[in-house]
């Protein structure tokens, strides 16, 4: 059986790209997406570059010195609503990788017709914290930091 293509959405350059399709449960009873959704996009197309990267959540929190992120501030604009039946794409770039932290921009945007970007609807920078299990900071592993050195655009 071959892989579903696409599900976790694609590196082109330093950056990543994840299709979103905009549901009833996405929005609110107007049928424009609920503001806090676009956090959850956002966390999506985060999750999915590092897993294409190399990098999975549940071998950091489970190997032997276990590490999580937590995001510690977040920076957004919300620009043109999304609405239901919306094709959507999230843009990640990773633009720091260093110390007990990660950085990030991204963008979310609507798809036209014909698969070309049409509208920006929400931007954001994303500051995450390396942290162990009680909580503390903790250095980036250098495994991390390897894997995501060819896709971060600033040290």
């Amino acid at each position: 059986m071959s892989e579903w293509p696409d599900i976790a959405g694609r590196i082109e350059g330093r950056v990543h790209k994840l299709g979103i399709r905009v549901y009833y449960e996405d929005t609110d009873f107007s049928g424009i997406v609920y503001h806090a959704n676009y956090l959850r996009f956002a966390e999506r197309g985060r999750s999915d570059f590092l897993r294409l990267a190399g990098v999975h959540h549940t071998d950091l929190f489970g190997g032997e010195d276990p590490v999580a992120f937590a995001i510690h501030r977040m920076e957004m604009d919300f620009r043109q609503p999304a609405r239901i039946d919306d094709r959507l794409e999230v843009h990640t770039v990773y633009v720091r990788a260093s110390g007990a932290r990660i950085e990030a921009e991204q963008s979310i945007w609507r798809l036209g017709p014909e698969g070309d970007l049409a509208d920006e609807l929400w931007r954001a920078k994303v500051f995450a914290a390396v942290l162990d299990r009680q909580g503390r900071p903790r250095r980036l592993p250098a495994s991390v930091k390897d894997a995501l050195a060819p896709y971060v655009s600033g040290n």
